[in-house]
């Protein structure tokens, strides 16, 4: 495993990220194809094996039950000491005035939440979730701030927002003297790049690393146009990427791949890589080859001709879904 600091951080972080959006009871929250604690077992396992060091989830990710197996896998297959752990807050949790949002009593609450259901008592890297236009950004940031001061986070992130309210945020950071943000986890892949325009470029501004989900399309750049998985052909959310405009760029990811020799997924990902604001793509695993691929694409390096021929055919497109 190749490791790199996060953003201008001291922080060390393995290149790959295990996304635990996947590791879940399915019979709560969004998703019904997540994997329960059995079945997430062996992709801890093999994450611990390869080095894969950043573990990714989200205090909503399946009703908390994510961090919940995310704080056993920690213990069973690994040290606390060892490794990099990623939460997040803003999506609703309860009814309650802080169940949800970005406010004092909303962030303190479900940190704690948080690190109980995790089982411990410090978030590496806590993320704001999305962007809460009803709470003033000095709350929002006097509030992580407190957490960070207090010892139970580390460094801050955020996700999933325009860059003005991005920079909106720093900017109260920097005035104030809190705490600023050190990771950005937006989505970034080579059939969703809209980021290019104004995000990307704040964030190298700003020192800020980019920690991308779905750096390969939710599995759109690893298979032949058209080709379906129980995922893909299920998820509300999955099926909302498929645009006729992007045929053209999983083309050219096969058509490199097969040049190569090698799987989609690492042209896929080694794209996203070449990149240098990159610290760390959330890479979901699933099947035993998600975590191989994701590693071995940290050994392709793309030539300047193979970079042009996957960004070629790439069009603009409408806002898309954060």
């Amino acid at each position: 495993m190749k490791h790199t600091r996060l953003g201008g951080t001291g922080l060390r972080v393995s290149r790959i990220g295990l996304g635990c959006m996947s590791y879940g009871d399915p019979g709560t929250g969004l998703h019904r194809w997540t994997l329960d604690e059995e079945a997430a077992a062996p992709f801890f396992r093999q994450a611990v094996e390869l080095g894969v060091t950043f573990w990714d989830t989200a205090n909503v990710y399946q009703g908390g039950s994510s961090e919940e197996i995310v704080g056993r896998a920690i213990r069973r297959f690994s040290r606390r000491e060892d490794v990099v752990l990623a939460t997040k807050v803003s999506g609703r949790m309860h009814d309650g005035p802080g169940g949800s949002g970005l406010s004092r009593r909303a962030i303190l609450e479900q940190a704690d939440a948080s690190l109980r259901r995790l089982g411990t008592d410090y978030i590496d890297v806590y993320y704001l979730h999305r962007f809460d236009p009803e709470t003033p950004v000095e709350e929002t940031m006097a509030t992580l701030d407190t957490l960070v001061r207090d010892g139970k986070v580390r460094y801050l992130g955020a996700s999933s927002m325009w860059a003005w309210q991005f920079a909106k945020l720093q900017h109260a950071a920097a005035v104030n003297g809190w705490t600023a943000f050190s990771a950005m986890q937006d989505q970034y892949n080579v059939l969703k790049r809209e980021e290019e325009r104004d995000m990307i470029p704040l964030c190298l501004d700003q020192g800020v690393g980019l920690t991308p989900y779905s750096p390969l399309a939710k599995g759109r750049a690893t298979r032949p146009w058209g080709e379906q998985t129980t995922r893909s052909s299920s998820d509300e959310v999955a099926r909302a990427f498929d645009r006729q405009a992007d045929k053209l760029v999983v083309d050219a990811v096969q058509g490199v791949a097969e040049a190569r020799g090698l799987p989609m997924a690492r042209i896929a990902l080694a794209w996203v890589l070449s990149k240098p604001v990159i610290s760390c793509p959330i890479v979901g695993a699933t099947k035993p080859h998600h975590l191989a691929d994701a590693t071995a694409a940290l050994d392709v390096e793309l030539t300047a001709d193979e970079i042009a021929a996957l960004e070629a055919p790439y069009t603009p497109q409408d806002n898309y879904w954060w």
